[in-house]
């Protein structure tokens, strides 16, 4: 791809932010081709909305356990309907679900907004959430939780010292920071909502139900919370248990045994703790290839070198599945973007896949991982994205791991290798075409045959083959052991193979024919540019940015980022873009005092001084203090640091110089 449509990104990016960023701004800055461009923006468009809709508003990964979760506070809302004596002693309890979600903290806000959307869907209206660093106080996570909760502002004692002035039109609306407050507020909403309307009957469970929410408080990061404010705040909450229903969950990144390293046990024994645990990243990113990659459904596709990129990034850097599908939206973006042939990815779909062979690639992708993966030492990788990863490489039946995995389907036993035919063909029975069609024909009869084999002869056959084994056990002789070897690798060479053995080797050719009819690289394929995006430079530039060197174009050409309100680009630089180019003239050690005289002469030219002036050059308590904020703002971008060499000097952390 050329670097022009990567500026074009560059000042699109610019242009609206990367927070308001949409792909009709990118079409509209970048596409030149008119024709086109509207059916590639609307191409784009659709498999954007696709992908944005199938994760986002159904996060498949963890649909289980948010199912369990909604489960479990149920359950915990329906306890003091029952009078037994485990109930009561679990009712003077606060009911906590600890949910282990792993290291993944880039996907944990996605996954705590859904599972309180589905709280507040059908479970109870009293739901907030809080994380650790809006709550360094006892004070502050009382009063974000109350606030959340009753939609009001909470006054705090020290808070009414400070904002005097504002206290008197805010007054009458503020309520006092206190889990009283919170009771009182509970009960005035319950009654109001348990006004039902006449004429209609309920069972006295469902009555109470309805009576008697939850009230929800989600501990978004709980690792990262002040251990004696979160003690504090339980003590505080089980004293109010009898009063209010509350229900806790804590969002747990590391391990379980995080809950007893913070909370001693005069703590931890007020909670009823219910332990889940989430898909881990992996498992959970294998479910979006599998959803996304490798389906003839969406007919994007990414090739091996782009897929390594994001798999890399996913494991080496954040283990997140929301930035690996960024990633994916980010290479599907470029595509429509830079490659006019995509504007077929979809039009005439049904022909150009023919031609492709892309779904056809598919369904042989899935059935290869079905029979390869059920083997003992999965030659070819246990997840599918590994094979699929080496089919995009080069021909797959070329691997050493391939021809292992043949070898190894020549052991398996009749039933083992029907039961994996049968799911081969479950694959290739929904894809509508001629040749799939044809192979799905040729696998239905070969289980046919499978099942039509006299099992008579099979008897003969391994006493054949087992009777030299018995002979092996009474030889103690090494000369002797190796020489019945021999003879019995002989035999089974020369003998005539069983009906079973026959129509096995059968199959495996037929397999071998169809991986090496539609398993070639895409590459290798005709038209592959409609559908395969392989810039996989482009993708690692704009995922796995460079803050350092993207910092230093900015201070270097601080003209290509400042406008003025007009539009025009404005000539006065920033006083740390006129001390970062002051300092790359300088050696290791830069002397202050020189370098705050060249700024003062700097700034002085810059504010059209003249140069014969007497003020010329001088350095006054303005440019001293602003040179001060310079320099502090280049030590904490990390481009100089103090050093005990010389106490009125500075080291240059970067590269170059004099």
């Amino acid at each position: 791809m050329s670097t022009s449509s990567v500026s074009k990104v560059t000042k699109c990016l610019h242009k609206h932010g990367a927070c308001s960023f949409s792909t009709e701004d990118y079409f509209a800055d970048g596409c030149e081709d008119a024709e086109n461009s509207e059916t590639r923006f609307k191409l784009c468009q659709d498999l954007w909305d696709k992908i944005k809709t199938d994760t986002e508003v159904k996060p498949e990964g963890n649909r289980k356990i948010l199912d369990s979760l909604l489960d479990f506070t149920r359950k915990c809302s329906s306890t003091h309907q029952h009078s037994n004596w485990a109930s009561q002693m679990r009712a003077s309890e606060i009911p906590t679900a600890a949910l282990v979600l792993g290291v993944n903290v880039p996907d944990h806000d996605m996954t705590f907004q859904s599972l309180s959307d589905l709280l507040q869907q059908s479970v109870t209206p009293h739901v907030v959430s809080v994380q650790a660093k809006e709550c360094g106080a006892l004070k502050h996570l009382m009063k974000r939780v109350l606030e959340r909760m009753m939609g009001t502002v909470v006054a705090v004692d020290d808070e009414e010292e400070e904002e005097p002035e504002q206290l008197s039109a805010q007054l009458h609306k503020r309520v006092h920071c206190s889990l009283g407050t919170l009771c009182d507020w509970y009960n005035t909403k319950t009654r109001k909502s348990n006004t039902g309307t006449p004429g209609k009957k309920r069972s006295s469970a469902v009555r109470d139900e309805q009576q008697q929410p939850p009230v929800v408080i989600i501990f978004k990061d709980l690792e990262a919370f002040n251990s004696k404010v979160l003690q504090d705040f339980i003590l505080i909450c089980s004293r109010y248990i009898e009063r209010l229903p509350l229900m806790f969950i804590f969002g747990i990144a590391t391990s379980p045994s995080t809950i007893q390293h913070m909370l001693p046990h005069s703590v931890s024994s007020l909670l009823c703790i219910e332990l889940f645990q989430s898909l881990s990243c992996t498992q959970h990113l294998a479910t979006v290839i599998d959803k996304f990659i490798l389906t003839p459904q969406f007919p994007f596709k990414l090739s091996s070198k782009v897929m390594q990129v994001l798999i890399s990034i996913f494991l080496y850097h954040d283990f997140s599945v929301k930035n690996f599908i960024k990633g994916v939206q980010l290479a599907l973006l470029e595509h429509f973007h830079s490659q006019p042939l995509s504007v077929l990815c979809c039009k005439k779909k049904e022909a150009l896949l023919n031609v492709m062979q892309l779904s056809h690639n598919d369904c042989v992708y899935l059935c290869l991982h079905t029979l390869t993966s059920s083997l003992p030492r999965y030659p070819l990788g246990k997840q599918i994205r590994e094979l699929h990863l080496i089919c995009l490489e080069k021909n797959v039946w070329e691997n050493e791991d391939y021809q292992s995995a043949m070898k190894l389907l020549k052991m398996l036993a009749k039933d083992e290798l029907i039961i994996l035919l049968q799911r081969c063909a479950e694959i290739l029975e929904p894809v509508k075409s001629k040749k799939m069609n044809s192979a799905l024909v040729q696998l239905n009869e070969l289980l046919t045959r499978f099942k039509e084999l006299d099992t008579e002869t099979a008897p003969n056959v391994e006493e054949c083959i087992t009777s030299p084994v018995k002979n092996l056990q009474k030889k103690t002789d090494l000369f002797q052991l190796q020489k019945t070897l021999l003879e019995m690798n002989e035999s089974r060479r020369s003998k005539k193979l069983s009906p079973f053995e026959v129509l096995r080797n059968e199959v495996l050719e037929f397999i071998d024919s169809l991986v090496k009819s539609h398993l070639s690289p895409p590459d290798s394929q005709t038209l592959n540019e409609v559908s395969y995006y392989s810039s996989s430079a482009t993708v690692r530039r704009h995922i796995n940015a460079t803050p350092r060197t993207s910092i230093q174009a900015a201070l270097s050409s601080p003209y290509y980022y400042l406008q003025t309100e007009d539009g025009s680009v404005s000539n006065a630089a920033p006083d740390i873009c006129i001390a970062y180019k002051l300092h790359l003239e300088c050696g290791r050690l830069i002397n202050l005092y020189d370098w705050l005289e060249a700024y003062a002469t700097v700034v002085s030219a810059a504010e059209g001084n003249s140069p014969d002036s007497d003020n010329f050059g001088k350095v006054d308590e303005v440019k001293h203090a602003r040179f001060i904020r310079a320099v502090s703002e280049l030590e904490f971008l990390g481009f100089i640091k103090s050093t005990k060499q010389k106490t009125d000097h500075v080291a240059r952390l970067t590269w170059g110089g004099c």
